[in-house]
Order: structure tokens, then C-alpha cells, then sequence
């Protein structure tokens, strides 16, 4: 392969994330990060993820190889197929399979063609019909926003009023256009792991399964986030698991995707619940995810390019793809307030020396006459791997200590259910 020159489309903590793995490949002449953030300054451009025009024309005009795109929003504007139409490799799904995370509905008829097990579900447009059928079905329920809601769209509804309360939240506006339809399912119980696979079309490669914390609170309380952490990889999961998510939700998926004439190129996200009746699908994301992107680089050991390279290609079965045998974990750093009303402009110190298994990687975060400040609300990822899930938890906490950011938010208890996980399978 010859050297070459890639744009990295995003600024949040995943394209950080990606942005690290991909500077560390020999096969990189060039990168550039469009509009990227403090943590990737040094290449970044200033063009916004959602300027699809601006990025062909500056793809073009700097004879980009290899395109790699970040967030869900460009993705479902059909980014892929404007840079395809002028001749530029992308990595990523065309706008028609990208409706697997822009319309939970569209997702649903998918699983539903594919016979892919998932929760009971029902799409309403109208709320008071959405509000009959959850009497009907009681609570406790879950309620989505259709389209995309920046991971925030998904209300858990432990008792009746919270869930006909949150049918008014999703539909009266909050949500923009997302919220036009409603998805209510029913209540799955059980431990959710997110997986992510390689795909290009035909062939999929898992990724490291690792378990996300979506709440704000510790003990899994409080509002809905993007992400306050993550780890890798979950003692619950097994060989056998694995082997049956490929079988029953991938392979499937793929299968239906292809004959659809939409065949899926990229990163193919499940997030799934480990029920006592085998793995569930709840839902599909079309890209890497955000925490989760952190710690899957941080436990890669191959070169991430010619695996995106390989997809492009469809010859991604001949990619080397090897992961090491270690565990990683990613506390977020938040705005005070975060997931709701939060300040901007907050200094930031960050330690000058840490321990090689350990790197920031910053989010929500800007330059600002020379000094680093925060500009949004999940501001940075403290990541680190050990040979242990609790060595690489003890590293992980004891960098957010040394972190000057004042009010921060974080949760303090990231990687815990694992250990306990692990406790509970050794005195089986």
C-alpha cells in the first residue's frame, strides 16, 4: 500500500480516538480532522462535519485517498454517496443503509425481515394512540425518538405516568424532526453490551465487545447521556456468545441489507441485551461509537488503515485484524450539569507526565489564546488499558485525579458491574 493521505471527519472524543490509531500507522502520508478539537489541533481543518460540499471540494483539492467518517449526522445526509459520485474512496455506509440508525422504524423492519430477535415494538405517529397501546402494555417501557437524537432520544419508563409523560417530551418538539415518530417497546431485562464489526458489503470482523454507561449518575441513575464510560471487554461475554450474535444478528443483517440492493460498508454498531433468553438486538448505529471508539483502539493491535482500506475493497476477509489480550477503560469527564444545562469556557490542566498505558482523548474541548478550555458538554475521555480489568480501572482514576477541571462530572464506578461480573463467575 502506498502513503496516504486520510480525512477524519468529526471533533468529538471518538475521532480523537480514531485520530490517535491512525498516526501511528506506517502507511499514513498525511491526516486531516474536519473541524476536529484541542486533542487533534495539529491537523485539523475548518470545515464542519456537516458541510458535505466543503469536504468534497477540500478532498479534492488535497487529493485525499481515504475518507473516514465520524459522527451519525453526515452519514444519514448521504455523505458517502456525494464523495462517491466524485471519485473518492470513503469509508462509511451510503445514505439508503445509514436509515439502520437515522429511523429506528426502518431499523425495526429490518431486524423484523431478517428474523433478528429484538423487543416487542410498535411506531406511532399520533400520541394519544401511542399513549392507548402503552396502557395496553404497561410499563416498565421504552420510548424512541425515530430519527436521530444525538444518543439522548431513548427515555426508560419505569412506571405508567413517567411513560405517558415521556411520549408528550419525545413528540411536542424537544427532538425536532426526530421525534415526528415514536418507537415504544417493551422492557428487556438483562446486560447490555455494545459490538462493533467491520463490514464491507458481504464480510463482517468483530470488534472487542465492551459495555457502555449510558446514565449520568453512578448506579446507573439519573438522565440518559451519550456516554460517561466504558470498558473492555465484559467477563459475561463467551465464544458461544459471540458465535451466535454473528449467526443470528449479523449475517442477517448483512444478508438483508444486500438483497435490499443497500449492501453496508463500515462499522456495522449492535447494541445488544443479554437477556436469559440469548442476545437481543435493541438497536443499530451505523459508525463507531462514542465512548466506546476509545477503548477498541486502545485494545487494537493491528494497523486500523489497511482494515478501513480492505473494507473499501471488499476484501476486508484478507485484513489483519488482531486485538491484545489486555483490558481498557475510558472515563468520561463532563461539564458540571451535563446532560442538561451546562457551562462553556472552563480552564483545563492536564498533567504533563502519565503512564504510557494511558492517554486523554479529548471531546468537548477548544484552544483558546494558547490555553485549553471546554466547549462542550462530554469534554474528555481518560482511557487506559492494564492486564487486568481492575489494573486498567485503577489506571484509568487515577489520571482523572491528576486532571485540573474544576466541577467536573464523571462517574466514579465505570468498569464496576464487570468486576462484579467477574466475582459472581468465579464463585459459580
Amino acid at each position: 500500500m502506498n502513503k496516504l493521505r486520510v480525512l477524519l471527519i468529526g471533533s468529538g472524543g471518538r475521532e480523537h480516538a480514531l485520530a490517535w490509531k491512525l498516526l501511528q500507522s506506517p502507511a499514513l502520508e498525511r491526516l486531516y480532522v474536519a473541524p476536529g478539537n484541542a486533542g487533534t489541533e495539529p491537523w485539523n481543518i475548518p470545515i464542519s462535519a456537516q458541510d458535505i460540499s466543503g469536504l468534497v471540494e477540500f478532498a479534492l483539492k488535497e487529493d485525499i485517498d481515504l475518507t473516514l467518517v465520524g459522527p451519525e449526522d453526515p452519514l444519514s445526509l448521504g455523505i458517502v454517496d456525494a464523495f462517491q459520485e466524485a471519485g473518492l474512496r470513503i469509508f462509511g455506509p451510503a445514505k439508503a443503509a445509514a436509515r439502520l440508525e437515522g429511523s429506528k422504524s426502518f431499523a425495526k423492519m429490518i431486524m423484523e425481515r431478517a428474523e433478528i430477535p429484538t423487543a416487542k415494538w410498535e411506531v406511532f405517529e399520533n400520541a394519544d394512540q401511542a399513549k392507548a397501546y402503552i396502557k395496553d402494555l404497561g410499563a416498565p417501557c421504552v420510548l424512541k425518538a425515530d430519527g436521530l437524537a444525538a444518543g439522548k432520544g431513548v427515555i426508560v419508563a419505569l412506571d405508567l405516568d413517567t411513560a405517558l409523560q415521556a411520549v408528550d417530551e419525545i413528540m411536542d418538539g424537544n427532538f425536532g424532526a426526530a421525534g415526528k415518530k415514536l418507537l415504544v417497546e417493551e422492557f428487556l431485562e438483562g446486560q447490555e453490551v455494545s459490538l462493533l464489526c467491520f463490514t464491507d458489503g458481504t464480510t463482517a470482523r468483530l470488534m472487542v465487545p465492551v459495555q457502555d454507561h449510558k446514565r449520568a449518575l453512578d448506579g446507573d441513575e439519573g438522565l440518559n447521556t451519550g456516554g460517561m464510560g466504558t470498558y473492555s471487554p465484559p467477563p459475561i461475554w463467551t465464544p458461544e456468545l459471540e458465535g451466535s450474535v454473528m449467526r443470528d444478528l449479523v449475517n442477517p443483517t448483512l444478508k438483508v441489507m444486500a438483497e435490499l440492493g443497500t449492501p453496508f460498508q463500515g462499522v456495522l454498531f449492535l447494541g445488544l441485551m443479554l437477556t436469559k433468553q440469548g442476545p437481543k438486538l435493541l438497536e443499530y448505529n451505523v459508525r463507531f461509537g462514542d465512548p466506546e471508539t476509545q477503548v477498541v483502539m486502545k485494545r487494537l493491535k493491528s494497523d486500523l488503515l489497511p482494515i478501513l482500506w480492505a473494507c473499501t475493497e471488499g476484501r476486508l476477509p484478507e485484513a489483519d485484524l488482531e486485538w491484545k489480550n489486555e483490558a481498557a477503560v475510558c472515563v468520561v469527564m463532563a461539564a458540571p450539569g451535563y446532560p442538561a444545562k451546562y457551562p462553556k469556557g472552563i480552564p483545563i490542566h492536564l498533567p504533563e507526565t502519565r503512564d504510557e498505558d494511558s492517554v486523554i482523548f479529548h471531546a468537548g474541548t477548544k484552544m483558546k489564546d494558547g490555553l485549553l478550555e471546554s466547549s462542550g458538554g462530554r469534554v474528555l475521555g481518560v482511557t487506559a488499558s492494564g492486564e487486568t480489568l481492575q489494573e486498567a480501572r485503577d489506571k484509568a482514576y487515577a489520571l482523572v485525579k491528576n486532571v485540573d477541571f474544576p466541577k467536573a462530572h464523571y462517574r466514579r464506578d465505570i468498569g464496576v458491574k464487570g468486576l462484579n461480573s467477574m466475582f459472581s463467575i468465579l464463585n459459580d
